[in-house]
This record gives structure tokens, C-alpha cells and sequence, in this order.
């Protein structure tokens, strides 16, 4: 139940910036949940490979319980960190219109 909360509040974050910058709304809100699994999992792989292969700190890697509660976070930060690079490119990117009623008549120099 937990995941269904997160796949429509990350969803709905992205669809909404993406709407206020006038991208593709539902692409960003896709690749939003797909950023959160595919680096999270990844994370959480670099994780047990370092346990395993380098420092042996000795986690029951079987229990997926564990290993749930520990992607969360991983994919939480992986999403914001992506969250915060896509307002920043975008925020660069707007373009300000001119209000030209007041130019009206006056000569072009």
C-alpha cells in the first residue's frame, strides 16, 4: 500500500512541475516513478555488493523486508536529486514575456 502512495506523489510532483515549465507533463511523471525503482535497485545493489564482496558487515540479504525499507530512502534522494536538476535546467530555460502594449507608437531605435 506504502508503494501505490509513493508511485502517485512522486508521479503527481513531477506532473506538476512539469506544467508549470510547459514540458511533457505524463513523460516526466513516468520517468519520475522509473527514476525512484531503476536507481534505487541499483543503489541498493551497490550496497549488498560492497557488503559482500569488500566489508562483510553480515545483513540478511534474503529478507526482503529489509531490503524494501532500504531502497526507499535510496530511490527518495535518487528522485529529489533529479526532482531538483530538472526545476534548475528548466528554470534557466523560461523565457519571460515582453509586455510590448506600452511600446505602441514609439519609434523603434
Amino acid at each position: 500500500m506504502l508503494v501505490i502512495l509513493f508511485i502517485y506523489f512522486i508521479g503527481k510532483r513531477f506532473y506538476d512541475l512539469s506544467e508549470e515549465y510547459n514540458q511533457n507533463k505524463w513523460l516526466f511523471a513516468i520517468l519520475g516513478v522509473l527514476i525512484y525503482y531503476i536507481i534505487g535497485s541499483l543503489l541498493l545493489a551497490g550496497i549488498v555488493l560492497l557488503d559482500v564482496l569488500v566489508f562483510d558487515w553480515g545483513f540478511d540479504w534474503e529478507s526482503g523486508f529489509g531490503m524494501n525499507l532500504l531502497m526507499v530512502p535510496l530511490g527518495l534522494i535518487a528522485v529529489w536529486a533529479f526532482y531538483v536538476f530538472l526545476e534548475g535546467r528548466w528554470k534557466k530555460t523560461v523565457i519571460v514575456a515582453k509586455d510590448e502594449i506600452n511600446d505602441i507608437g514609439r519609434h523603434i531605435d
